[in-house]
């Protein structure tokens, strides 16, 4: 049975045609990622609208530093600014990330915090303001995190990603700790080891399969396991197990750092792209089984080594976004680029990479061009609209170096639709929905999830480049539910709907 999409709000924005992006630097407030070896990784962002004004803001991890609140004070289509402001709750050192998450179903987004130390989940009150919830954490080191809202479930099931465990006497290297799942169970959880674990960098539950059910992505960091590890893959059943061969998985390994799903050649599946050290790895699924390839080098998705400077050293990627950053109808890719610390064989003049989608299918850098081509220690990142002017921006957490915001002032940009889900009672942001928006020639799919990246993520509207179209339909499939009816909207418009 199709149910219909109800129409709460809309804001009518710009409309041009598609051209080179653009971005410039924006004063913030000073922030630095900072800390020993345990923060060589992490560094996360979290983007969230803490306040309820229509303004996305920034929560970024510390390290051995405290996180930091950003509310943002933009005018709508004017210059982006953040203010900093004192939270209590968010005081934390040894944070690593955080992502955003309606835990309580209350309609008021909540914050996991991940941390070297006891992770931390934190209430949101609606004013930017938080308050600690009785979550109890082991001490652990944790680098990942995913969630989801499993079928027949009132509580969010809950992934957290451990990388080493500090307290194996022989580690680091092949002393990667297990990681965790935590079930509702009445009115408790219910954690699981799920083992064995590789020391992970990014989670993310996704529908690949298009089914209705979210299985749990893995993306492993090879320098600590070393050997015998790899990409994995749980099929969250009754008993969750590891998809293998005989399912159609092929074994890989890589330095895995985040983890991105997007359907860029419009044929109803994801392409899943994963940073690492060296190529950066664009797949796409082949056949029905959760199988993946690589796609051709000439894709230009590898961003294999610095594309500026004199380093031909191999690049490490970190967080990778996508995003329509001119609106032309095709997504584009950045990937936060930055060595390690200072690994010698890695480059450390590594510039954060733009990848513009090209008509033919291929990506042409453009990060020097586009004014990102930051050479910092890029860990988290964000591709937003913080100005509600319909083009994406851009923020970025960096190791020991301060925090960056780049506004988009790409002109001649495309047409554009910004769409955020709502539902009432259980899982009021509808992780686990699709979108379809068809343009007309070819519809462009979106999966609402929670988790990916490295070590952060963003809650709030989906984007959706539209080129010259100035009307498309659209429905939407709801979590466990239908596909609403198509419904023709305008382009230039941010919608709320709500089930």
């Amino acid at each position: 049975m199709h149910k219909p999409l109800i129409l709460i709000a809309a804001l009518i924005g710009q409309n041009a045609a598609a051209n080179t992006a653009l971005f410039q630097p924006v004063d913030v407030p000073l922030h630095v990622y900072d800390g020993g070896w345990e923060h060589f990784v992490g560094g996360g962002l979290a983007v969230l609208d803490c306040d309820a004004d229509q303004r996305p803001d920034l929560v970024a991890a510390g390290g051995t530093n405290p996180m930091q609140l950003l509310r943002n004070t933009s005018e709508a289509g004017g210059v982006i600014r953040f203010e900093p402001v004192a939270s209590e709750a968010l005081n934390l050192t040894g944070t690593t990330g955080a992502y955003p998450l309606d835990v309580d179903n209350d309609g008021i987004l909540d914050l996991v915090v991940l941390r070297v130390g006891p992770d931390t989940v934190l209430r949101g009150r609606g004013d930017c303001t938080f308050a600690p919830m009785p979550f109890k954490f082991a001490d652990r080191w944790t680098t990942a995190f995913s969630a989801t809202w499993e079928e027949g479930q009132s509580a969010p099931t809950l992934a957290f990603g451990h990388y080493v465990d500090r307290n194996d006497p022989d580690g680091p290297f092949e002393a990667c700790d297990v990681n965790q799942l935590w079930r509702p169970d009445r009115a408790t959880y219910k954690v699981t080891d799920l083992a064995p674990g590789y020391c992970a960098l990014s989670l993310l539950f996704t529908d690949w399969a298009r089914n209705g059910r979210a299985d749990l992505r893995v993306s492993n960091d090879r320098h600590y396991y070393v050997r015998d590890g790899q990409e994995q893959l749980w099929a969250m059943e009754e008993t969750p197990r590891l998809y293998t061969q005989e399912d159609g998985w092929a074994r890989h390994m890589l330095w895995g750092m985040g983890i991105a799903t997007r359907d860029l050649d419009r044929d109803g599946r994801d392409e899943v792209f994963l940073s690492s050290m060296g190529d950066q790895r664009l797949m796409r699924r082949t056949g029905d089984a959760p199988a993946f390839e690589d796609v051709p080098f000439a894709m230009g998705t590898a961003a294999q080594r610095p594309y500026v400077g004199d380093d031909g050293r191999p690049s490490t990627g970190w967080h990778i976004s996508f995003g329509d950053v001119d609106n032309d109808g095709r997504d584009d890719v950045f990937i936060a680029k930055g060595n390690v610390q200072q690994m010698p064989g890695n480059a450390m003049e590594d510039p954060n990479n733009l990848l513009i989608a090209q008509q033919d299918g291929t990506f042409a850098e453009a990060g020097d061009v586009a004014g990102v081509a930051s050479v910092h220690r890029g860990r988290g990142a964000a591709l937003v609209d913080f100005n509600a002017d319909g083009l994406l921006d851009l923020a970025v957490v960096n190791r020991r170096a301060p925090l960056e915001v780049w506004q988009n002032v790409s002109a001649g940009t495309g047409r554009w639709l910004s769409v955020s889900l709502v539902q009432e009672g259980i899982n009021t942001q509808a992780v686990g929905a699709w979108i379809e928006v068809d343009d007309g020639t070819s519809v462009q799919a979106r999966e609402i999830t929670v988790g990916g990246g490295h070590a952060g993520g963003v809650a709030g509207p989906q984007h959706f480049g539209l080129g010259a179209v100035d009307r498309v339909r659209m429905r939407v499939r709801w979590p466990h539910g239908d596909w609403s009816d198509w419904r023709t909207v305008d382009a230039d418009q941010v919608l709320v709907l709500k089930k």
